[in-house]
């Protein structure tokens, strides 16, 4: 893709066709082009100034993938209550609270207002705007159902955003309790073992095996802490960016999550969800099907079903049925592929891929439930013998001094 330059906010002043003095601000990628969009709007530019803060990185806030989520479901809604299109932008970009999200919603207004279309403007933003969601904007435009289109496209967000909270709520409790034990540890280890190490140094007797262990790990803690931590975030940082740059790790670690018990279920209810949810949105906004199954790809959020999917799609592209090609990868459960054989019978396809798209983001939400009710017990049992052991082997040496001087 060719490199787009980005749009620029400009102060003007000019004079209306009743001969009055107005001003504003508008987005634009040159000055002439500014000019030209005021000329478009019955004003004759008096004075355009470019202003010092660009379009994005200079506004303060950042772009989420919720923003870009309520921004479709209030583009949609104002679409539905009559309101043109580039008039939806500016009410929608100027009551926006977040100065980032307001100046991309004014750019893309002014990039349709100088001539683009909706999806020629989307696309000019890819980092806000994959193709899925350029792809399903061109297909409404295309087909005259942009209103339509941005429903569906704000609901399927919706769902998506959704889905993407419950597993992190799946992670977060987990994650959030080891690091705490992690950090009092180490506190442990670096402050408060080296002051029972000194007492002990005077008992001038052997230490017990589990109190020496422990002291010999806070020397090694005292000493080189800053090491340890350093591996340890060098490993972390090192493995996450090797996973961008390596495909078979992304595979090891993605098979290596689907085979995890509990966590593992969630994972792959939640692709499955995707998959479905993503292919009933594109189905519905007739997108034809191998077309479809590159942005349901990327939409699972998991390279095992990513690659199955193109595969999927390359059989599909030879005559295949989907429920075929969905049987043939073993990824997906027998009552989903015969609910997709249903709808292919019945020609309500995308029908049927949304109710399983429900079916299974209420199972994943279910899961959640019950794998933080089963992780909560154990990871108190954990904590528990971690800082039992450590309690213990500090006090075992002046128990065994009391007993010799009963």
């Amino acid at each position: 893709m060719a490199d787009v330059k980005k749009a620029d906010m400009y102060a003007w002043e000019g004079m209306d066709k009743a001969g009055k003095r107005v001003k504003g601000e508008l987005s634009a990628q040159s000055e002439a082009l500014a000019k030209a969009t005021l000329r478009r709007q019955g004003i004759n530019p008096l004075k355009v100034k470019k202003k010092s803060k660009p379009l994005l990185g200079g506004g303060g806030g950042k772009i989420t993938p919720k923003d870009i989520t309520v921004f479709s479901r209030q583009l949609a809604t104002m679409m539905s209550s009559g309101v043109p299109l580039v008039q939806a932008f500016e009410i929608v970009g100027r009551g926006h609270e977040n100065p980032a999200m307001q100046d991309l919603i004014l750019g893309i207004k002014a990039d349709v207002e100088s001539g683009n279309n909706l999806t020629e403007a989307l696309k000019k933003k890819p980092l806000q705007f994959n193709d899925l969601y350029c792809n399903l904007v061109e297909a409404g435009e295309h087909a005259g159902i942009l209103e339509a289109i941005l429903h569906k496209l704000a609901t399927y967000m919706e769902k998506t955003e959704a889905l993407k909270s419950k597993i992190k709520a799946a992670l977060f409790y987990p994650s959030a309790v080891i690091a705490m034990a992690a950090i009092v540890v180490t506190i442990l280890m670096v402050f408060v073992i080296p002051q029972f190490s000194e007492l002990f140094s005077n008992f001038g007797a052997e230490l017990p095996a589990l109190t020496q262990l422990l002291v010999d790990t806070s020397n090694i803690f005292v000493d080189w802490w800053w090491a340890m931590f350093g591996i340890a975030g060098g490993t972390i940082f090192g493995l996450m960016e090797l996973k961008k740059r390596s495909k078979g790790l992304q595979q090891f670690l993605d098979r290596a999550v689907l085979k995890m018990p509990v966590l593992g279920e969630v994972m792959e209810k939640a692709a499955i969800a995707r998959f479905a949810r993503t292919l009933e949105t594109m189905f519905a906004a007739g997108t034809p099907l191998v077309e479809a199954m590159t942005s349901v790809a990327g939409a699972c959020g998991n390279i095992v079903f990513y690659d199955a999917t193109m595969k999927m799609r390359d059989e599909i592209a030879t005559g295949t049925q989907l429920q075929s090609s969905m049987r043939d990868t073993g990824l997906f459960p027998n009552m989903v592929v015969q609910m997709v054989a249903i709808g292919e019978e019945s020609g309500a396809i995308d029908t049927m891929l949304g109710k399983v798209a429900d079916w299974y983001e209420q199972e994943v939400d279910d899961a959640v439930e019950g794998l933080t009710s089963l992780l909560e017990p154990m990871i108190m049992a954990f904590l528990g013998v971690v800082i039992g052991t450590i309690v213990i082997g500090m006090y075992l040496p002046i128990f065994q001094m009391g007993q010799v001087v009963s």
